[in-house]
């Protein structure tokens, strides 16, 4: 098997990223932790949010992490699934918008 540039392991291995900047890591880590705790939102909903949002940002070590959590929180495959096609159909929508900013130009060096 050919390595791989994203490492599973490597998911293990976020908490170090305090070493190299302990103040703003640990900001992080407290921010990233507050945001996560039980409010408006259950953390169940929290989790399909993240796993949607982890894959419209194409990250794998955030897919991996939040498809187990998800997974632990009792959701099922189903609405994971929906959870993507959400983000999918948001991603979609955004990069579609711009095509207008694409017609301005067009119709100002036309015009």
């Amino acid at each position: 098997m050919a390595d791989q540039y994203y490492d599973p392991k490597d998911l293990r291995k976020f908490g170090k990223i305090t070493e190299w900047s302990e103040e703003l890591g640990n900001k992080f880590f407290d921010y990233y932790g507050a945001v996560f705790q039980e409010g408006e939102l259950t953390q169940r909903e929290k989790s399909l949010i993240a796993l949607a949002v982890a894959h419209t940002e194409q990250c794998p070590y955030c897919i991996d992490a939040y498809t187990k959590d998800g997974l632990q929180r009792g959701i099922t495959n189903k609405e994971m699934m929906e959870a993507v096609h959400v983000g999918a159909a948001i991603k979609s929508g955004a990069t579609l918008v711009h095509g207008v900013m694409m017609m301005n130009k067009v119709n100002k060096l036309d015009g």
